[in-house]
């Protein structure tokens, strides 16, 4: 389909009230953008859609902002025992998927929010706060196959738009670089209580995240777990909501909850599904797999608390729960850079260099750490020795816009 081919059908869409105005010259934008590729066959539906993405740049697009992602989000946790599991039960419901070609993976990352994600080409995230949340492997199964109904479907080719993507700079770290620290660009930039990952991460429509709903029980059951994971995966995810939300949450949420989804699994679950109600929920071997991290559950409520206060700009609270974390957890890397963030969003930079330098040594492989201590360096002068630490950010994730932009606005100025 050419551009103009695009634009004809597309203002017949507009025409009979399928896309508003704005909806219609956004698209047009990303037409010109070449990111629309033509009429592709929906791999679950089998129907003819408009497409967003080839499969080629779905690879593309994950490759290229994936890890960047994933060291926001404090990277992965450093459990293999717990990564092989999550992996183990990913790979199952990937198998009986409507895409089992794709180069799935599955990971548990370092964030303490709650919350799973995919990025279109397979890569697939679940942050510890949501694994501390769900206490059973069908939980599991369900969540990571509600993610793969949104890569199967392509639902996340079809919402990342180039915008979205290129966007991802602003939730960088040059934005502290090149400006004075402010409260709330602070907040942002440093990516507290996942703001960062809000950004960027695909937002799904109302009907994309029930067809992932229907799509994650079909490959659970497939994978031989029990509906039953999806009913009390959704249960967990009504509780969660029903918190008085704060800022993050609000404006943020990836997986919005409602009771209407909620019904209508339950009814699949009874009726379509009935017959696989008797399977295991496996809650004992869950429990085995997150017992290291369950260990650390007191900590990493302390630091969602703190993140919290943080946002809030309650920083002598956030400090102190932080340091209450810490004497709990010397060595993780999340609280530890969390505590270099609350001294750096207060402009004290030489506070920060021991817990930057701690978690360094926690986690070497880590960039966020490293590109923090270089906007502590850039801050107190020492912009050569900041551009080492970018550089290095670079060698471990080369795609990242936020260590590209650090790196421009230093060699500009040395």
């Amino acid at each position: 389909m050419k551009h103009a081919t695009t634009g004809w059908y597309l203002e017949e869409l507009c025409a009979q009230g399928y896309l508003t105005r704005r909806e219609m010259l956004a698209l047009l934008a990303l037409a010109g953008g070449s990111l629309v590729t033509g009429c592709a066959t929906n791999p679950v539906t089998g129907e003819r859609q408009l497409n967003f993405m080839s499969p080629a740049q779905e690879l593309a697009i994950d490759k290229q902002h994936a890890p960047d992602q994933i060291s926001q989000d404090y990277g992965k946790v450093q459990d293999p025992s717990l990564q092989s599991y999550v992996a183990g039960v990913g790979k199952k419901i990937g198998a009986v998927s409507h895409r089992p070609e794709m180069p799935y993976t599955f990971s548990a990352l370092n964030a303490n929010y709650d919350n799973a994600y995919a990025f279109p080409g397979g890569t697939i995230c679940a942050t510890r706060g949501i694994l501390l949340s769900i206490g059973s492997e069908s939980e599991l199964a369900a969540l990571l196959g509600h993610e793969v109904g949104h890569v199967s479907a392509r639902h996340t080719a079809q919402r990342m738009s180039q915008q979205t993507l290129t966007g991802i700079a602003v939730a960088g770290l040059g934005i502290l670089l090149a400006t004075q620290v402010d409260n709330d660009t602070a907040a942002l930039a440093l990516g507290l209580g996942g703001v960062a990952a809000g950004l960027l991460l695909a937002k799904y429509s109302r009907t994309d995240e029930r067809q992932a709903d229907s799509l994650g029980m079909q490959y659970m059951c497939r994978a031989g777990y029990s509906p039953q994971g999806m009913i009390s995966l959704m249960d967990v995810l009504r509780s969660l909501s029903k918190r008085e939300p704060n800022m993050i949450e609000q404006m943020f949420s990836s997986h919005p909850m409602s009771t209407e989804r909620y019904n209508a699994m339950l009814q699949e679950a009874r009726s379509k599904y009935a017959q696989f109600m008797s399977a295991p929920m496996n809650r004992e071997r869950y429990m085995d797999a997150t017992a290291r991290l369950r260990r650390l559950k007191p900590a990493i409520d302390k630091q969602k608390k703190a993140e919290e206060a943080l946002i809030a700009k309650k920083y002598g609270e956030g400090e102190g729960l932080l340091t209450d974390a810490l004497q709990l957890a010397p060595d993780d890397y999340t609280g530890l850079v969390l505590m270099a963030k609350a001294n750096i969003i207060q402009e004290k930079y030489r506070d920060a260099i021991p817990y930057l330098d701690r978690a360094m040594q926690a986690y070497p492989g880590e960039p966020q750490a490293k590109q923090l201590r270089g906007v502590v360096d850039a801050k107190l002068g020492k912009k050569h020795a900041a551009l080492r630490r970018f550089r290095e950010c670079a060698a471990l994730v080369p795609a990242s816009r936020a260590t590209a932009s650090c790196i421009a606005i230093l060699e500009a100025s040395c």
